[in-house]
């Protein structure tokens, strides 16, 4: 399946994220085959030229590569029993949808018991970054299995990247929304900081917006290969314990302003405990002093 005219490409699933993916396949050399339960979500793929099919053995009949946005586990089974009905040896069914691990390591055994391959794929970036082909999408697979939905997949994703096995994938999504809601909850306590100090929260977040668009957020730090302790001649050490000293001197500041305001912060003081060891640095004088 190296060449694009070989193979057609399927879509099963045309929601708040399927549909914009789906949209950057139109176009594909092997031709395109969705398929959705509501009949007015497959007018503006077929007015563009794809193939509508009316069930997801349908589109295993004429597609080596189909992808698959659903809600939940429950419908994700469903429609690869639908696939397998007719998916021929080689066809490689990719879900993006966030499921468990283990549902994925079960339903690759399904399939490999037909002769088809699995990945599990799911996608960050949300539908502004689908609508311009910048998602980031992480395959759990086969290497065989990545290679053949690679340059599909950079149709909607402008980093795929292969994360290992099957599962691998939706693990490697856990843990990047595992981030992003923690994440969300300690912007809700900046907020009740802010709110309590008397600013103007939405000031506030325009500020972070813009510093995280310059910084890279959160992901500015996750560049080591591993989480063990950071040696003290290790090129890293000076950089992160750096950061752990500005972080702790300004997570102590704000837990100050805190008891000022008689507000409890609880993220913050497990920051401030936490954040030197999570470095790989060791907790600095500051977070030693609150301990």
């Amino acid at each position: 399946m190296s060449e694009t005219q070989e193979f057609s490409v399927g879509f099963i699933g045309l929601g708040n994220m399927g549909a914009p993916m789906a949209q950057r396949l139109v176009d594909w050399p092997g031709g395109l085959v969705v398929c959705d339960m509501r009949p007015d979500a497959l007018q503006p793929f077929t007015d563009a030229g794809a193939t509508a099919a009316g069930s997801p053995a349908e589109v295993a009949e004429t597609c080596r590569v189909v992808s698959v946005v659903v809600l939940d586990d429950e419908q994700v089974r469903t429609v690869v029993d639908g696939l397998l009905q007719t998916a021929k040896p080689g066809t490689v069914i990719a879900v993006h949808s966030t499921i468990s691990d283990q549902t994925a390591i079960e339903l690759a055994a399904e399939c490999a018991s037909h002769g088809v391959e699995f990945v599990d794929a799911p996608i960050s970036g949300g539908a502004p970054a689908a609508q311009k082909g910048a998602l980031a999408v992480m395959v759990g697979g086969t290497p065989a299995a990545f290679e053949a939905v690679r340059e599909p997949f950079t149709r909607f994703g402008s980093l795929v990247i292969h994360a290992g096995e099957v599962g691998a994938g939706t693990r490697m999504k856990l843990a990047r929304n595992l981030l992003h809601f923690v994440a969300f909850t300690a912007a809700s306590e900046a907020q009740r900081l802010a709110e309590a100090a008397g600013l103007d929260i939405t000031k506030l977040g325009k500020v972070v917006r813009h510093s995280d668009s310059h910084t890279g957020g959160p992901g500015a730090i996750m560049l080591r290969k591993t989480t063990a302790p950071v040696e003290p001649d290790d090129f890293w050490f000076p950089i992160l314990g750096h950061v752990r000293d500005l972080g702790e001197k300004d997570l102590a500041l704000a837990l100050d302003l805190a008891t000022r305001l008689e507000l409890n912060l609880p993220l913050a003081q497990r920051a401030l405990h936490d954040l030197g060891d999570g470095l790989g640095v060791g907790p600095g004088p500051i977070a030693k002093e609150h301990s």
